[in-house]
């Protein structure tokens, strides 16, 4: 019996310390995860071949929130935070909402919402049109990057940084989200 209340006290505290180990989401000066727009919405957007412009986000709206990973979500309606709570991970951007290039790099910079590709059912976003190029450029090579890269990154904190403070992404957002 103490061996069984060992081991489960064990498996107890690996569990807690895998969830300390979780990465901080990236939250900018709108004070939401992906500033604001909707983590659902991305996958019924029509996704654009390699090299063009994505379709805008869906920015969400300030009554339809949830928490998840720290951080506060916004949705375009209550289905879709609905859809997100039964299975956030699902929903959610790889790597805590950072760019994802910027990780395959080795560093954790902010991702505009608006510069997103869905690979393999997974939402990555990038910080700027420049990067999404370089991004775009060799996706699969990327990801293996990033995946080798994020063990050691994810523990880190969370990028500060405004990605709208950026001059490069001028032109690739048409508001603030969420909405009001």
């Amino acid at each position: 019996m103490a061996l069984k209340n060992f081991l489960m006290g064990s498996a107890l505290l690996l569990a807690m310390a895998g969830t300390a180990q979780a990465g901080q989401q990236y939250v900018d000066e709108t004070g939401f995860a992906i500033s604001g727009y909707d983590a659902v919405a991305y996958f019924n957007l029509p996704q654009k071949d390699v090299g063009m412009a994505q379709p805008h986000a869906v920015p969400g709206r300030a009554d339809i929130t949830a928490e998840y990973n720290g951080a506060t979500w916004a949705f375009s309606s209550e289905a879709n935070r609905d859809m997100f709570l039964a299975d956030p991970a699902k929903y959610a951007p790889k790597y805590d909402g950072h760019c994802a290039y910027g990780i395959s790099k080795g560093g954790k910079v902010p991702a505009n919402p608006n510069l997103w590709r869905i690979v393999d059912g997974e939402l990555y976003l990038n910080i700027t049109p420049t990067v999404v190029g370089f991004w775009t450029s060799d996706i699969g090579g990327n990801i293996n990057k990033s995946e080798g890269n994020w063990t050691g990154l994810e523990s880190k904190a969370a990028s500060d940084k405004s990605w709208m403070a950026i001059s490069d992404n001028d032109g690739t957002y048409d508001m603030a989200a969420p909405i009001k």
